[in-house]
């Protein structure tokens, strides 16, 4: 899990508008980590993943593409029936909003790479991330004597 900077593309909403932005990441090797693409009647947006933020902003700044910048949280998920929702559930019981999400299979090891918008990045990050000490609890505790601690 990491924060990520994603990218949402604004694009005249016509034909082959797509396929050239996607041609020009695929021609400058450009790879896409995750990505979802949504319209409305006149203009859609592509919100994108890049594995190199560095040349993906290069090559938009050099193809004159409108853009912005967002940061999202950028989870690894077993690629099985309820992964997000598990993810979804930590996040609701500690009052984050998710404001969308949306997900890619194909991650390491065939998982799942979540992508999701929170008000709070680093909150939903500190949520999610696993608590040792909590898990541990069952565990057995050992004491040792006074006259045997060092």
């Amino acid at each position: 899990m990491d924060i990520a900077k994603q990218f949402s593309i604004f694009m005249v909403n016509k034909p082959g508008v797509l396929a050239h932005a996607l041609s020009e990441f695929a021609a400058a090797k450009i790879n896409i980590i995750a990505m979802t693409v949504v319209d409305s009647a006149e203009h859609g947006a592509m919100r994108v993943v890049f594995g190199s933020e560095k040349k993906a902003e290069e090559l938009l700044k050099k193809l004159n593409m409108q853009y912005s910048e967002t940061d999202v949280l950028r989870v690894n998920l077993a690629n099985k029936s309820g992964a997000l929702a598990a993810v979804a559930e930590k996040l609701a019981k500690s009052h984050i909003n998710i404001s969308y999400a949306y997900c890619t299979a194909g991650a390491q090891g065939g998982r799942t790479t979540g992508i999701l918008k929170v008000a709070d990045v680093k909150k939903a990050m500190r949520v999610l991330e696993p608590n040792p000490r909590k898990e541990n609890k069952s565990q057995l505790m050992v004491r040792h004597s006074r006259g045997s601690r060092k």
